[in-house]
């Protein structure tokens, strides 16, 4: 199977913020945007729902508190419970400062390692960056050229109002998994290498 797309890339964050707006306007698919820095505004115009990522990190930091306030409390009053100076057993307000420790320590954590797992990164993997400008001082939108209304044409002619630096188109060819050689090779020996 092979995926084609178009990359624009830019010089001004305004130029693509605008140009984003227009690629989305006339209905072709952004695949993705390659930004050396953050550029405000650009989840909204390529229409990407809010990030889900602040409601793991609040429920990572309520189970940890959560966790923590209770752990303390059958440390203290449950397993072990030892008399300090005429002080309850079950204090609660002694409890609260390492609760909330915990509590930022599991929604920190939970945060990172939610975030890595929702963009598969790991340990060693290649980036694979479009232009290694991206990295330095250009943006690069990549348009999807699936779509059967796809007319280069009339996407460089709309490009070209924002200021585009250049357009490449990119084919990449998803190759077959390396079963189906060898279930052929297989097939060929089974039956003597006679076609």
């Amino acid at each position: 199977m092979t995926d084609r797309t178009l990359l624009a890339t830019f010089d001004d964050e305004s130029d693509l913020l605008a140009a984003t707006r227009a690629v989305r306007k006339q209905g072709y698919s952004i695949v993705d945007i390659y930004t050396p820095c953050a550029v405000h505004g650009l989840d909204e115009a390529m229409g990407l729902k809010p990030s889900r990522l602040p409601w793991v990190c609040f429920v990572c930091g309520i189970i940890g508190a959560v966790g923590m306030l209770w752990f303390e409390h059958w440390t203290a009053a449950v397993n072990w419970p030892i008399d300090v100076g005429g002080k309850p057993w079950n204090a609660l307000p002694s409890d609260i400062p390492v609760a909330f420790e915990f509590m930022v320590l599991l929604a920190g954590f939970g945060s990172v390692f939610a975030l890595l797992g929702v963009c598969r990164l790991y340990p060693g993997k290649r980036a694979q960056v479009p232009s290694l400008q991206v990295t330095d001082d250009r943006f690069v939108m990549v348009i999807d050229q699936a779509d059967a209304a796809f007319d280069l044409s009339t996407v460089e002619q709309l490009l070209e109002e924002f200021n585009v630096v250049e357009i490449a188109e990119r084919v990449t060819s998803s190759s077959t998994s390396d079963e189906e050689p060898n279930a052929r090779r297989l097939a060929d020996m089974t039956s003597g290498g006679q076609s």
